[in-house]
């Protein structure tokens, strides 16, 4: 006899981690999707609504406010997605008993680092975005017991937009491509990420984890491989952050220790260039 198939909702589930949650052919979880318009996680009613219509056993919230740079001129906006959205799931989610994971982010560090952050190193946002994202995480925290926050890092995927999409777009009207050589980081393949998440879910093995595709790698270098593995001759010419200001201040160095899978014993996430293979296989398809 077959285990009985437990329910997920997922939030956010026209993102691009959303989507890809949503997709996949896990056979241990139905998955029931919800976007803005099935849930706004800022109406603590809609969240109690959800959990008592649905009756899951977890929730992967990938719901988020994630427009980094206008974030700075949003703070409210921000904060109301991130932080208050998260704590209406959390309270909800307490009352019914239910597993919530939280997506969260690199940004939550100040990218000052010289060494891998691993899950108890303090966190220093320096974004609003990162703020928001740390305020959500906190709020969680004291909330419901029964969480897991996986902060994730540089994510792309077949759904939605991201930097690989976008070299490949560019390289097709462009000869030469600028990309920032000093902020490094690892990238996040979202199929790698979701079999990740479908493990944690299932335990009871709570709290905060790293997740991202294993090694690390600049802007620069991650293009250069994109353009290695798919064959586009592109002249790419580094440059410095200092030559791109933006609104939001970005991590410099924002690597990711996965301390917390190898000590629960989960299988790590691949190396980041054979998820990079694999996508762009997956792109051909």
């Amino acid at each position: 006899m077959t285990a009985e198939r437990k329910k997920l909702i997922v939030t956010g589930a026209n993102g691009q981690l959303g989507q890809e949650l949503v997709r996949s052919k896990d056979e241990r979880y139905d998955i029931i999707g919800l976007d803005r318009k099935g849930l706004d996680v800022t109406d603590l009613v809609q969240c109690k609504q959800a959990l008592a219509e649905h009756k899951p056993s977890g929730i992967i919230h990938a719901a988020a406010y994630t427009a980094v740079d206008r974030a700075e001129a949003e703070p409210d906006e921000a904060y109301r997605v991130n932080a208050l959205g998260t704590r209406n799931l959390a309270v909800a989610a307490r009352e019914a008993n239910v597993k919530l994971c939280l997506i969260s982010t690199d940004y939550v560090f100040d990218g000052q680092g010289v060494q891998p952050y691993n899950e108890y190193d303090q966190t220093n946002p320096q974004s609003i975005y990162g703020k928001s994202k740390r305020a959500g995480e906190m709020l969680l925290q004291s909330i419901c017991p029964t969480y897991f926050i996986v902060r994730t890092s540089w994510v792309y995927g077949k759904f939605g937009n991201n930097f690989v999409k976008t070299m490949l777009n560019l390289a097709r009207d462009k000869n030469e491509l600028q990309v920032v050589r000093d902020q490094v980081g690892s990238p996040t393949y979202t199929k790698d990420l979701a079999m990740f998440l479908f493990d944690l879910i299932q335990t009871e093995a709570y709290g905060i984890y790293h997740a991202s595709n294993t090694g690390t790698c600049s802007w620069f270098e991650f293009a250069q491989a994109i353009f290695e593995e798919s064959e586009i001759q592109v002249k790419l010419t580094p440059c410095t952050t200092a030559e791109f200001p933006r609104p939001a201040p970005r991590p410099l160095y924002s690597v990711l220790d996965h301390s917390a899978i190898r000590q629960s014993g989960f299988k790590d996430l691949p190396p980041w260039r054979s998820a990079l293979r694999s996508f762009l296989s997956e792109l051909e398809q």
